[in-house]
């Protein structure tokens, strides 16, 4: 159950910030908001009966006000000021937290240790590994605090390690660091200190230590004298949890009504959880049912002007307790079916499963015994019990409804499963339940006359009132007394305990208080309709309110309306002026649009021609390379030959650049990865190489302008053959490596290589070549840079400015 109570909603409701609570009717600052957690979280682990522990309480009261969880615990150094990484630990984001420690300093990287520390320490469901992490921090926190040796931050890390000890079940290790820094409060003279130490340690004392009860008074009385109202409240709070688990109802009633005043003039709005706790404790004594009411009546309009429903189920399971016990069994079926209603819609705190089993109840109580088991079987099927708790309830019902109904072997049968679900739940949260039920089952063994079963039930309930320091005593068990006595022939004892039956029965049924309860009742009945009619009242001022701004409307309407018509007058005579210039204009567009169109269709004229111009040059220079070619046929000079080859090679690297032209879209730039490998493929294929010389071409995706690709490609041609004829004589296998890049200075760089022979670069026979002298010039024409070096082979670079006709022309 406690993971059904906590993890379903930690995992689907956002936590957000803390500066205000939910409620638009009342801001909180963040005192009151650690007060409220604590009253909450307090409330629902004593409510729950043992079946959820503190922490996982603190959840669900830190999920239902939508603050982060740290917050019921970082009270030591958490003020509501900024804190880097604290939000990922909010989060669990616990990896993040740590790379933002690593670079904090001195006292945030303190705040946050510490932060992590309460993180792992107060984990619901705490494992071995948890404890573990969280001393790492605080023992980190310890060291940091004593390096920089700031008392504060000492006493601080101190606390959390004594409530570490507290956690860990090392009681006189906790005990002795909270004396300790008690001890060293006093030698600061710092009181707040002082009592957040006695406050602590109070806290985790157990009940059963008599130093738990002085303990929190002192404390108490310490954040008195320097006006902690809050943290005061707090302390009287966890005295009233001593005093009922103890039994001294007395006194915790006393204390609870010291409280709600207390609260009420601090500021403090949320008094209902006091207010519910007097109505138990009225209803468990037996001896005031009308106040039980009252609280019980009070409580829940608390609760509802404060929209605090986390423990909505829990209030009405209180008031339909009250009714129950007063044998109104209808009102105490519907208001349990509001706690269902509110438990199984709200966030859970765990009492609506025990409105199931008191509408039950309540149910067999009015004779309705079919239905009531009808009810059983729905809810057990539809919501199985969670808990041992739980299916104790359900066991202890189903006895009583069939004992009811006459049917006392199944009676018995569930009476037993009911014991057997009493092992290891007998504590001072459950001793009410507990000395209750075994009271129903000892007089069930009484009317079946089976004396000593009856005694033996009796005595169980006398044990846990003993073993609880408890004095629970109901009218059941004082009728089972009287019977037993009966039987066994004990007829003095017997009348005693009828005496005393018939006290408690006398206490419930009063006439005077059923007439005070009845008035009550009246009162609450009454204050509803009151709430209604104000209510009402407001809803009549609203629809005066909308029906005024509706006769305002339908005059402003009536004016818009003339107003209206006269601006369309106006628009209208506009229009007639607008429409006269739409005509001139519309005249005009068409002129434009005609112009435009011959302009496009001259355009496109253009560059058609331009495009013609281009193949036609092609054309033109492939007849050329034709001439060349028939011409080379009738000589035999191979210098000749040679040079009319050489001229073909150029000529074709210049026809290529116009093919490329007229064959694309774009006719003012030319591709260069394409252009450049057809080009080595051209020359490849024109010395019929095939794989003897390899190439390998690596050129950026360029787009040059024609004036800078034609000079371009001659280069290419000219080195390129150049390369194939000299670099690699006899026929020697190689690699010629062409690159063309654009580099960041606004330049492009051509590198041909060869890994043959290399040239003699001294040698003016290879300096005045027409190849070179060619080379050289283009360069020139190109603006580049240009030069030539032998590098395990030849290696030839030039340098060029990009777009230079272009920006030349500018």
């Amino acid at each position: 159950m406690k993971v059904l109570c906590v993890f379903s909603f930690i995992i689907t409701i956002t936590l957000q910030g803390f500066g205000q609570i939910k409620s638009s009717e009342y801001n909180y600052d963040v005192k009151k908001v650690r007060l409220l957690l604590k009253t909450t979280g307090n409330y629902i682990q004593a409510a729950s009966q043992g079946t959820i522990d503190i922490d996982s309480a603190m959840v669900l009261a830190c999920t239902a006000n939508k603050v982060p969880i740290s917050l019921a615990y970082d009270e030591g150094y958490n003020d509501g000021s900024y804190l880097p990484g604290s939000k990922l630990v909010d989060q669990n984001n616990i990896n993040g937290a740590l790379k933002v420690l690593a670079n904090l300093e001195k006292t945030d990287r303190i705040k946050l240790l510490l932060q992590l520390g309460i993180h792992y320490l107060f984990k619901p469901f705490e494992k071995k590994e948890d404890l573990q992490k969280a001393l790492q921090y605080i023992k980190q926190a310890m060291q940091l605090s004593d390096l920089l040796g700031i008392p504060k931050w000492q006493l601080q890390s101190n606390l959390l390690l004594g409530k570490y000890y507290a956690k860990a079940n090392n009681l006189a290790a906790s005990k002795k660091t909270f004396l300790q820094v008690v001890t060293e409060s006093k030698k600061l003279k710092d009181k707040k200190a002082i009592a957040d130490a006695l406050e602590n340690e109070g806290t985790y004392l157990p009940f059963s230590d008599s130093d738990k009860e002085k303990t929190l008074s002192q404390a108490a009385i310490v954040y008195r004298s320097i006006n902690e109202k809050e943290k005061e409240a707090e302390a009287l709070m966890k005295l009233i949890n001593v005093y009922f688990m103890n039994g001294r109802l007395d006194i915790a009633e006393k204390k609870c009504l010291e409280s709600i005043a207390f609260q009420k003039k601090m500021g403090f709005k949320h008094t209902h959880y006091f207010a519910t706790t007097l109505s138990y404790i009225y209803l468990v004594k037996r001896n005031n049912i009308e106040k039980a009411l009252f609280y019980a009546i009070n409580s829940i309009q608390t609760m509802e002007a404060t929209n605090d429903m986390i423990c909505a189920d829990n209030f009405y399971l209180r008031l339909g307790n009250v009714y129950d016990f007063m044998g109104h069994y209808d009102e105490a079926i519907q208001t349990y079916k509001k706690s269902i209603d509110a438990g199984t819609k709200n966030i859970n705190s765990g009492s609506w499963y025990t409105s199931f089993i008191t509408i039950v109840k309540s149910l067999y109580q009015n004779k309705k015994y079919k239905e009531a088991i009808n009810y059983i079987k729905k809810i057990a099927d539809n919501y199985p019990p969670k808990n041992q708790f739980d299916k104790f309830n359900l066991a202890l019902i189903k006895a009583s409804a069939y004992q009811k109904m006459g049917n006392v072997s199944a009676a018995e049968k569930f009476y037993l499963e009911m014991e057997g679900h009493s092992k290891n739940l007998i504590t001072s949260e459950t001793a009410v339940t507990m000395t209750s039920a075994f009271s129903d089952m000892s007089l069930f063994y009484a009317n079946k006359g089976n004396a000593y079963k009856a005694k033996f039930y009796a005595d169980k309930v006398l044990s846990i009132n003993k073993e609880t320091n408890q004095n629970f005593n109901f009218q059941e068990l004082e009728l089972s007394l009287f019977k037993i006595d009966s039987l066994t022939g004990n007829y003095l004892s017997s009348i005693v305990h009828y005496q005393k039956y018939n006290q408690i029965k006398d206490s419930i049924y009063n006439t005077d208080k059923n007439k005070q309860i009845e008035e009550l009742k009246i009162q609450y009945e009454t204050l509803q309709k009151e709430q209604n009619i104000k209510t009402l009242k407001v809803q009549t001022k609203l629809q005066q309110s909308k029906l005024d701004k509706s006769n305002l409307l339908i005059n402003l309407s009536i004016w818009s309306i003339i107003l209206l018509l006269i601006i369309i007058s106006l628009l209208y005579n506009r229009y007639q002026l607008k429409q006269r210039n739409n005509v001139k204009l519309e005249i005009k567009e068409k002129e434009i649009d005609q112009k435009n169109s011959n302009l496009q269709h001259l355009l496109d004229e253009k560059e058609w021609l331009v495009k013609e111009i281009h193949h036609r040059v092609k054309n033109n220079l492939q007849m050329v390379i034709s001439l060349l070619n028939t011409q080379s046929a009738y000589l035999d000079d191979e210098m000749a030959l040679s040079t009319i080859k050489s001229s073909q090679h150029r000529i074709h690297a210049m026809s290529l650049i116009h093919q490329k032209l007229y064959m694309t879209e774009n006719i003012s730039t030319i591709n260069m990865p394409i252009y450049i490998k057809e080009l080595v493929q051209y020359l490849k294929d024109s010395f019929n190489l095939r794989q003897r010389i390899r190439f390998q071409v690596n050129v950026d995706n360029l787009e040059l302008d024609v004036a800078q690709a034609v000079p371009l490609g001659l280069i290419i041609n000219e080195a390129v053959a150049n390369c194939i004829k000299y670099a690699f004589p006899n026929n020697q296998d190689g690699i010629i490596t062409i690159t063309l890049v654009a580099n960041a200075m606004d330049f492009y760089l051509l590198t041909i290589q060869d890994n043959g022979i290399g040239i003699h670069i001294q040698d003016k026979k290879n300096s005045n070549t027409f190849g070179m002298s060619l080379i050289k010039g283009l360069s020139d024409d190109l603006d580049g840079t240009f030069s030539i070096e032998n590098n395990n082979g030849t290696l030839l670079k030039l340098s060029f400015k990009k777009d230079r006709l272009s920006k030349k022309n500018t």
